[in-house]
């Protein structure tokens, strides 16, 4: 029962864990590894469904008449390229943050933030009650 299933199974676990990384994390870089984990698991179940039991390859042969679908094999090498496109995007975008705010922890940059715009507005009180 399991055995037939094994495919989907993983993709489960691969999905839940990457989710889990992505709402439990505030490091940047991880929840970047949980996103890449998930899109895995997106990948293995495109992968998964494309495949026909006892299917070859669409080309056409004397005695062949079931053929499995390439499309969703392709389809997948297009979005791996995307990923890890992505994910450069992401760890660059996360290395200006860090040289910026000094880390990569979601809380302590929102604090910092929220400094910075109490700054900011008592500052231009002051400059207000001046004038």
């Amino acid at each position: 029962m399991f055995t037939g299933l094994f495919n989907y199974w993983i993709v489960v676990i691969l999905m839940m864990a990457g989710l889990y990384i992505v709402m439990s994390s505030g490091h940047l870089v991880k929840k970047i590894i949980g996103l890449n984990i998930f899109q895995t698991s997106v990948f293995i179940f495109f992968i998964s469904m494309g495949k026909v039991s006892g299917g070859t390859a669409p080309i056409l042969k004397d005695g062949i008449s079931v053929f499995s679908n390439p499309l969703p094999h392709v389809l997948i090498l297009t979005a791996i390229v995307v990923g890890v496109a992505t994910t450069a995007l992401g760890l660059a975008i996360s290395v200006r943050i860090y040289e910026a705010y000094g880390t990569v922890e979601e809380d302590e940059i929102s604090e910092m933030d929220k400094e910075n715009r109490q700054r900011e507005t008592s500052v231009s009180t002051v400059v207000l009650d001046k004038q």
